[in-house]
């Protein structure tokens, strides 16, 4: 089975006899993998009526926990936002009933951020779409195929984010 890696390895083989083929065939593969989930994941937020920015703050919440509330500030420093451009994010998500801002009893000028019923209904739709989709994907491989990749990328990502700070590196993703 030959995919269109192989052949872009072939050329370039070819052209740069001092590349190593095994190197570059990772990373061509990755790169296919990284733009097709991208793809994936706008394609099912458009489906599902949420933007990408929506989606975030959505899952910030979630990642929070019970009761899925946070500080604006808190938020902000999540998504790496100033409190102005959250502000703006926040508003149409609660005009769209998704989240809800509160007031503190003690103190009025502390505000709360709160995922709602529907915002919850949202985030859970949007993940099980992509569920559906990295498993389609997945059906590729068997389950023991599937575990060792995920323990070889592993060791990628972990060599990744131990590496001295690189200002090329990417911080590590938090999904």
């Amino acid at each position: 089975m030959r995919d269109s890696v192989d052949r872009h390895v072939e050329v370039w083989a070819k052209e740069l006899d001092w590349m190593d083929p095994v190197k570059e065939a990772i990373f061509a593969r990755l790169a296919i993998l990284a733009r097709y989930a991208s793809q994936a994941r706008r394609d099912t937020l458009d489906s599902d009526g949420l933007r990408n920015w929506q989606y975030k703050v959505l899952l910030t919440l979630r990642r929070l926990g019970p009761p899925y509330t946070g500080s604006p500030s808190l938020l902000a420093d999540h998504l790496g936002l100033t409190r102005g451009a959250l502000s703006a994010r926040l508003t149409p998500l609660e005009d769209a009933g998704l989240i809800v801002r509160t007031h503190e009893d003690d103190d009025r000028r502390r505000v709360r951020v709160r995922l709602t019923e529907a915002g919850h209904a949202a985030f859970e739709q949007q993940v099980a779409s992509e569920e559906a989709g990295e498993l389609a994907l997945l059906s590729a491989l068997t389950p023991a195929e599937r575990r060792t990749l995920a323990d070889l990328l592993r060791k990628l990502v972990v060599a990744a984010e131990s590496a001295p700070d690189d200002p090329r590196r990417p911080r590590s993703a938090e999904m």
